[in-house]
């Protein structure tokens, strides 16, 4: 071997040495001593912000403060939504999106989810004094307007099941009751959390549940895909709050029982 080529061979080997290695988010999470968690601040329930105090409380608040005193870091909440999700998850805005994303084919292309720690059907709000829409069956009928959130699991059930009803997607969730409450559309489909909260926050907001399973859907946390350690660490901690029992008090705390998942 000429000089030459031991030259090339010791510069590669001195570089290879200087160069570092490629960090994984729990190196980098813990280097700069801090999570960053997407939420959607109008999840009631789950990751809600109160409009009075600003606080954030809910399932996946308490969580993610249960993730982040794991890992030793402090915790920093980015607002998200749905709609917002994947870009904000794969474009590093976020370590880890936590506010009960349902786990669908087409997020799934894109985002790697835990195991799951809800699971909710669909129902339907409509106005007290709609006269049109009295039971499920009513929904999908000729006349009848459906409202859903753009970027929500149920743009396309919704899109996928109704045969007879329109189909109107508002840009917001806010959007989608505005329209149900002015009367533009009779209902709009949600979830067991937001379906509480239209409950409990307004005077006209009626429930409107399915017979039987419509579509069940089951609720976690999403990442980007690979780093096999990160999500070999969260699913370890999703373990452990399910065993330890920190996940039930939560769904207790926030009146989410029924809809725990299975172990």
């Amino acid at each position: 071997m000429n000089r030459i080529h031991l030259f090339a061979l010791g510069l590669g080997m001195l570089l290879s040495c200087a160069a570092p290695a490629q960090s994984g988010r729990i190196d980098r999470v813990s280097a700069a001593g801090e999570l960053r968690v997407c939420i959607w601040p109008d999840y009631f329930g789950i990751s809600y912000r109160n409009p009075k105090t600003q606080q954030l409380i809910g399932i996946d608040i308490d969580m993610a403060r249960a993730l982040a005193l794991d890992l030793g870091v402090r915790l920093r909440f980015v607002d998200s939504s749905f709609a917002r999700l994947i870009d904000d998850v794969t474009q590093d805005r976020c370590d880890i999106a936590m506010f009960a994303i349902g786990v669908t084919a087409g997020r799934a292309e894109k985002l790697r989810f835990t195991q799951p720690h809800l699971v909710s059907d669909i129902y339907a709000i409509t106005t007290k004094s709609n006269r049109r829409i009295k039971t499920w069956e009513d929904i999908d009928k000729p006349g009848v307007v459906v409202a859903v959130a753009k970027g929500t699991l149920h743009e396309p059930v919704m899109r996928e099941r109704l045969t007879q009803a329109s189909l109107l997607v508002t840009g917001t969730a806010q959007g989608r009751e505005q329209e149900v409450e002015s009367g533009r559309a009779d209902v709009f489909m949600t979830d067991f959390p937001f379906s509480h909260r239209m409950l409990e926050t307004t005077d006209w907001a009626r429930l409107v549940a399915p017979p039987a399973v419509y579509h069940l859907t089951p609720y976690a946390y999403a990442m980007q895909q690979g780093d096999d350690l990160w999500y070999a660490r969260i699913e370890r901690f999703m373990s452990d709050v399910k065993r330890d029992g920190r996940l039930r008090a939560a769904a207790h705390r926030h009146k989410l029982d029924p809809i725990l998942a299975g172990d």
